[in-house]
């Protein structure tokens, strides 16, 4: 059976040779490469996305009240608000 100690000294051995191999320093470099470029590149939050989002529903929605008041108004017939159609006196 194998000691404690071994199994210890194996363990210390293997993570050492791992934080100290290529394939490490090739993480660090990818993450170090990809973190710039996504620095250099004009991105905004999650939150910032939401807001301008909500931001054009309500603009889609005022547009097409728009609309819809400006289409009456040619035709000739009063806006859902009541007021008079046709040019203004």
């Amino acid at each position: 059976m194998i000691k404690q100690n071994a199994l210890d000294d194996l363990s210390r051995r293997l993570r050492e040779l791992v934080a100290s191999s290529p394939a490490q320093d090739v993480q660090r470099n990818v993450r170090a490469v990809v973190g710039s470029a996504l620095q250099r590149m004009d991105l905004v939050t999650r939150e910032e996305f939401d807001v301008q989002a909500a931001v054009l529903a309500r603009t889609r929605e005022k547009l097409e009240a728009l609309e819809a008041r400006v289409a009456g108004l040619e035709r000739g017939t009063p806006d859902p608000q009541g007021r008079a159609a046709g040019p203004a006196a």
